[in-house]
């Protein structure tokens, strides 16, 4: 159960984080405020993962990490954002770095 409130989380946070693109500034107000509700649902879903004994240090690079990529990629493929070679290499030490957490750390 506490993958699947991790992946609540990450949803929440890609799909808050996307819609502040959307809200313009906020100038959009009524999509900000669904952002902001987007990210509480988040924070809380993360908070009962770790709350059932999930590991900070692996709920955290799981979180950060697969949130950075796929928001990576909704930039590419749906605001059509340019991303360079050294941004691509960027995101992908930061998913390796994930994998070790998991794999190799002390948490399992």
């Amino acid at each position: 159960m506490t993958y699947v409130y991790l992946a609540i989380a990450i949803i929440g946070e890609i799909t808050g984080t996307s819609l502040l693109k959307v809200s313009d500034g906020f100038e959009r107000l009524g999509i900000g405020i669904v952002s902001l509700l987007c990210f509480g649902v988040c924070f809380y879903s993360i908070s009962l993962s770790l709350k059932l004994g999930m590991n900070l240090s692996v709920a955290y690079a799981v979180w950060s990490g697969v949130g950075i990529v796929i928001t990576s990629l909704l930039s590419v493929l749906i605001w059509r954002e340019a991303m360079g070679i050294l941004q691509i290499l960027e995101i992908s030490l930061i998913l390796g770095g994930v994998v070790i957490v998991n794999v190799f750390g002390n948490a399992h």
